[in-house]
């Protein structure tokens, strides 16, 4: 094993670090190639210099697992040290993913409580209720972009689920949610006039409408079955609850999570079943062997078997991001050096490439998962959609229902299809999404049996 003196004496990885001052961060936010293209030139790990730090990338399965399994170690159990100051300034310091050590396990366990089986068993007729809801409001549009759609429809779920209020009613908190997201990479100039400063006021905002939610709901006698009701009961192991402070913070990261992450994921779907009807066309053909139950429950979902395939290949094609961390002691990877105060990144998308787990990587081929196949199962940290390690996304089963379950009901009575003449790129940053909106034709499908 290298020790801490030998790997200082190793050289740094390749790469370049761009230009003084910015490096290469504006190409690392325009350029949705930007980390493929160097992965081709310098390989599994490289240097660059992006949003104010020099940064080392971690492509591959080696490479992640070799990051998760030094935290606490090598590298630091949080992403607080490794975000810009911006993001840091908008998303809170109170917030669990900017927690590290004892007290990140901590708020981890008193969150979790809101997604176990059972409380999810609870959310699943409100989703619904919202899809379909959403589906016929598209069916009499017509014609749309279905990504700011999907931001509108995930931020109703996430907010009547979360803290059960009515996003679609609330158009403030909408509007205030929206310009607060944009501020998460803008440069962090607390003007009034810029991106950052209205950020910055959005989140007073956004705040005090979730502490006059949190209140209303504390003078209530009996207790509501959303995440929010869930939090309030939920007690660790010396009978502590969250602080005030602490719920509001909380409740603002698990709406990103379950607005951002999901528009991402839900556009992507749509995108990769428009492209490949033959791959839809094995969903409905699934969904018809099975029944349409009504309404849907865990139970059916988890016999829907090629969905969760299908689901599971949009996510290796298109997974919705990815994490920082930071180097709190000097390391060697591959024999090179990963220095101490720098930041480390793996990348779940250029990870999910690799030929030499994933048959024609380059192919939309949800068999890959099938369990005569079972590609990702070949090495370990090989698909990441969700992160691991101490921070894998405390939300995934919630987010995995939510997309399943609307994939389910979309497949089962839509059809849509892509308008021609639309760039069809992705934009990488924050989180994947459609850089002209996706813009499609909608219609309900004429059932002949």
């Amino acid at each position: 094993m290298t020790t801490t003196k030998q790997a200082r004496s190793l050289p740094l990885p390749p790469g370049s670090f761009g230009l003084p001052i910015i490096g290469e961060t504006i190409s690392f936010l325009r350029d949705p190639n930007f980390v493929q293209k160097r992965h081709q030139q310098y390989g599994r790990i490289f240097k660059t210099h992006v949003l104010g730090r020099p940064t080392i990338f971690l492509i591959g399965a080696e490479a992640t697992r070799f990051l998760f399994a030094n935290e606490k170690h090598y590298f630091s159990d949080g992403i607080a040290n490794g975000v810009p100051p911006q993001t840091k300034a908008l998303m809170g310091t109170g917030s669990v993913v900017m927690q590290m050590g004892d007290e990140h396990l901590r708020q981890r366990k008193l969150l979790s409580q809101a997604f176990q089986p059972r409380a999810l068993a609870g959310y699943a007729s409100t989703m619904e209720e919202i899809s379909r809801s959403y589906l016929h409001k598209w069916e009499l549009l017509g014609q749309f972009s279905w990504y700011s759609e999907l931001r509108k429809y995930t931020l109703d779920v996430a907010c009547k689920l979360l803290i059960g209020t009515e996003a679609a009613s609330d158009r403030d908190f909408g509007e205030w949610y929206e310009i607060w997201g944009k501020g998460l990479l803008s440069i962090p100039v607390p003007l009034p006039w810029t991106k950052f400063g209205r950020a910055l006021r959005c989140r007073k905002l956004i705040l005090a409408r979730i502490e006059e939610i949190i209140k209303e709901r504390q003078q209530q006698a009996t207790s509501t079955q959303d995440v929010l009701g869930l939090l309030l009961q939920a007690r660790d192991e010396d009978g502590n609850t969250l602080s005030l402070q602490e719920l509001k913070e909380q409740l603002l990261t698990l709406l990103f999570a379950g607005h951002d992450t999901l528009s991402s994921a839900l556009s992507s779907l749509c995108l990769l079943l428009a492209q490949h009807p033959e791959v839809k066309e094995a969903i409905r053909a699934e969904q018809k062997q099975l029944g349409f139950p009504q309404p849907l429950t865990l139970e059916n979902l988890k016999q829907m078997t090629y969905l969760e395939q299908v689901l599971k290949e949009v996510l290796r094609v298109f997974p919705p991001s990815t994490g920082p961390r930071e180097v709190i002691e000097s390391c060697e990877f591959n024999s090179y050096l990963i220095p101490k105060g720098w930041k480390v990144l793996y990348h779940s998308g250029t990870t999910h490439q690799d030929s030499s787990i994933y048959t024609q990587p380059e192919c939309f081929d949800p068999e890959r998962f099938a369990p005569e196949r079972a590609e990702d199962k070949q090495k370990p940290m090989s698909y990441i959609p969700f992160g691991g390690g101490l921070r894998e996304c405390l939300g995934r089963e919630f987010a995995k229902l939510e997309i399943k379950l609307f994939a389910a009901l979309l497949v089962r009575e839509y059809e849509w299809e892509l308008l021609p003449g639309q760039n069809l790129d992705m934009v990488m940053l924050p989180t994947v999404y459609p850089r002209e909106g996706l813009k499609v034709k909608f219609w309900r499908r004429v059932q002949h049996d």
